[in-house]
């Protein structure tokens, strides 16, 4: 419960903190993600224990005119009885539910200065999730963002997450995974 609320007190501190600048945008995401829950295993080897039950995320962000950005995220997904989970045969259904906040760093229009509707990022953060207990990670990842209009309100990102447990030795099903994001972006 103490974890619980430490992450709680960084997520309102964070979102306080950043919301009080001028000319920053605002977007909002919602989409799909996966799971592959394989613990230290290479994602890549395994990809029949990818999850995608209940595949919902949405996420809300904050974006400076420096490039750099903060975003919370809620994500929703369950593993099915049978599928595996650390090379374990699940005997009943799990719901996997995370909340993350992350800080964002855009630096595609440096790569490609011509191209404007193309974004890439880095992003770095914490998080906290459930799937048989509940567990603290420290995240990171990067992405990719279309947009599919010139004035930027619309556009499609795809994102890569691997979330490290803070307890990952004695936590059971709640330990290291990886996470993709397939998510449309709105201007606020």
């Amino acid at each position: 419960m103490r974890k619980l609320l430490l992450v709680f007190t960084l997520i309102t501190f964070t979102s306080s903190v950043f919301a009080q600048r001028g000319d920053n945008e605002w977007f909002a995401s919602v989409g799909l993600n996966a799971i592959n829950s394989i613990g230290s295993k290479s994602p890549i080897n395994s990809p029949d224990e990818w999850a995608f039950k209940i595949p919902i995320a949405a996420s809300i962000e904050l974006v400076w005119p420096s490039g750099l950005a903060i975003e919370e995220s809620i994500t929703l997904n369950g593993f099915s009885e049978n599928d595996v989970i650390d090379g374990a045969i699940l005997t009943e259904d799990y719901t996997y539910l995370s909340f993350d906040t992350h800080v964002k760093y855009y630096f595609g229009q440096q790569l490609f200065p011509d191209f404007d509707q193309l974004d890439f990022y880095g992003l770095a953060g914490v998080g906290i999730f459930s799937i048989e207990d509940t567990n603290i990670s420290g995240n990171l990842g990067g992405g990719i963002l279309y947009w599919v209009n010139r004035r930027k309100t619309f556009g499609i990102k795809a994102q890569t997450v691997a979330k490290f447990a803070l307890d990952h030795k004695f936590s059971g099903f709640d330990n290291n995974h990886f996470q993709i994001h397939l998510q449309a972006i709105f201007a606020l």
